[in-house]
């Protein structure tokens, strides 16, 4: 793969020509960040589960702010391997370019959870369980095979991909029109779902296939497979992914000492595991300091929390520039953060472990994605009821709530139809599908204000 092509200023924009490089002195790069920060979607993140459900009295990680930590830590690696590929590479058409490296990883970050419904990961069990076990198993007689694995194994990875440029009714062509390099940058899995029937993740739905295989073709990735449609991963997303991975594993560690999980003693432990004690003499002596001025805990941990982040950036920017050849070539099948050594990989994997045992299955996570999956179980009940039969006098009123985005056209086909419904409830906030919800259970009325 090379630079000239997977670097580009092209949108996509159907039926639009191709923007100019700088438009009101941004760049196009920096437009899709811009343009990501005033979306509704972004917006409704700060509403969203990340692993704890929405503070009370104490705050902890929403996917809003945990999108904004991962996009800082992006822009952080964007920039050091820009400064890599500007030494590496001589012979750019457009050398500018690499200058937004930082930018673009920064915008994926910004996006890489904007597909993802309410109540965390569970929300994604939700929708794909109604389909594959309960009681939205009726529509897989009704559906192509490719169309089912979509439903029946939900993935907020292809849904932020749709959710970007799809044309919703009443929208623009396009969705949010974004430029080819930021789309690609957003995909960590550019595959379809037919390889999901294997336990994998995956990249875009049936809906978003031809739209995918275009960003694709034009940013010359290397095509793996025609069927199912495999793509090698766009350089970049090997950043989103690391900058991902590198602040939930570290932010949880945090705030489950907010929650009271873990002990101040515990999590200090952990996170001094990171410092190997021969090769970080210096940075122990720092943080021993540190603490001999600072004796606020949350504080404490939060200075530990930083340099923590710091060191595994510049661990994933070695590990991309050691396998720059493989990348570029599209053989590097794996993360970056699976390829740490040393005391990093050690501390990471502890943490990872930690987690599984310890934070994941709490009493108070555990609660939360129970309340997800009848929420969500219900609401796709009613409204896949509604949009098949339509013309009865309770489903003209349940889709009348609908927003107008999401209406559908008697010629629409049986996965458009119901891909319609997943499309509304994948984009519900918690609250707004828990007071939904009660709503069409008769738990709750609506108050006159």
């Amino acid at each position: 793969m090379d630079w000239n092509q997977l670097l580009s200023v092209s949108r996509y924009q159907p039926g639009s020509p191709a923007s100019l490089f700088r438009s009101h002195d941004r760049s196009q790069f920096q437009r899709d960040y811009d343009r990501l920060v005033f979306s509704s979607p972004f917006r409704r993140l700060q509403n969203k589960t990340q692993v704890f459900p929405l503070p009370g009295n104490i705050f902890v990680h929403n996917r809003l702010t945990h999108s904004l930590e991962v996009a800082s830590v992006g822009r952080s690696l964007g920039s050091k391997i820009a400064q890599f590929i500007r030494q590496k590479e001589t012979h750019l058409e457009h050398p500018e370019l690499i200058e937004e490296i930082g930018t673009i990883v920064s915008s994926a970050c910004l996006a890489h959870d904007l597909g993802n419904p309410p109540f965390g990961h569970s929300g994604e069990e939700a929708i794909s369980y109604f389909f594959s076990e309960g009681e939205g198993l009726y529509f897989k007689k009704l559906l192509s095979d490719e169309e089912w694995a979509d439903l029946s194994h939900f993935e907020g990875n292809a849904n932020a991909f749709r959710l970007l440029t799809h044309s919703f009714h009443g929208r623009r062509p396009g969705g949010y029109t974004m430029t080819y390099t930021t789309l690609a940058s957003i995909v960590k899995y550019p595959y379809e779902s037919k390889v999901a029937a294997r336990g994998k993740k995956y990249g875009f739905f049936q809906s978003e296939k031809k739209i995918f295989r275009e960003v694709a073709e034009a940013l010359g990735l290397k095509q793996i497979s025609n069927a199912p449609l495999h793509y090698a991963r766009h350089p970049l997303v090997l950043l989103v992914e690391a900058a991902d991975d590198i602040c939930y594993q570290i932010m949880d560690i945090e705030d489950s000492h907010k929650m009271r999980i873990l002990s101040y003693d515990e999590t200090v432990a952990i996170l001094e595991n990171f410092y190997d004690k021969n090769e970080d003499k210096e940075d122990l002596k720092i943080i021993n300091r540190t603490f001999r001025t600072v004796t606020d805990k949350n504080e404490r941990i939060a200075f530990l929390r930083a340099g923590i982040i710091n060191k595994l950036i510049h661990a994933c920017s070695a590990i991309f520039c050691e396998n720059y050849d493989a990348i570029l070539s599209g053989d590097f099948g794996s993360g970056l953060i699976k390829n740490l050594s040393g005391a990093n990989k050690v501390a990471y994997d502890k943490c990872t472990d930690l987690a599984y045992e310890r934070i994941y299955h709490t009493d108070i996570v555990t609660q939360i994605q129970i309340a997800g999956f009848k929420i969500l179980g219900t609401i796709l009940k009613e409204y896949t009821d509604a949009v098949l039969k339509p013309e009865t006098y309770y489903a003209r009123n349940l889709l009348a709530v609908m927003p107008g985005q999401y209406q559908v056209s008697k010629e629409d086909s049986m996965y458009t139809k119901i891909q319609t419904v997943v499309d509304y409830v994948s984009g519900m906030t918690d609250s707004y599908a828990l007071n939904l919800y009660r709503k069409i259970k008769g738990i709750e009325l609506p108050e006159l204000t």
